[in-house]
């Protein structure tokens, strides 16, 4: 029998997979923050299936922290990308060459 640290493992490699692909292939901005969310929630996902074997909270107390860092990151770039569209009226990488016109 494969034990509970194992599937979470798999599950953790899946998650940071998907959002990898997504990362290199998508152009629109929003489906990369999409990506950047699932490397952060694969990690997070990590760290608690590690601390299960350890009976300390710093497993759990680091992915709290990074779940704080992913918000912060998630509203400045949102923040940015309305601004963004506000004046480019577009979110796709490739139309979005020059910033200052």
């Amino acid at each position: 029998m494969i034990p509970f640290a194992t599937y979470g493992l798999y599950l953790a490699a899946a998650l940071f997979c998907i959002g990898l692909v997504i990362i290199l292939t998508k152009k629109n901005l929003i489906f990369i923050l999409i990506g950047t969310e699932l490397l952060l929630n694969a990690t997070n996902l990590n760290l608690v299936v590690f601390s299960r074997t350890n009976p300390g909270l710093q497993g759990q107390m680091l992915a709290l922290f990074i779940i704080v860092i992913a918000v912060a990151e998630a509203s400045i770039a949102l923040a940015i990308l309305l601004n963004i569209f506000r004046k480019m009226k577009t979110s796709n990488l490739n139309e979005l060459t020059k910033l200052g016109n």
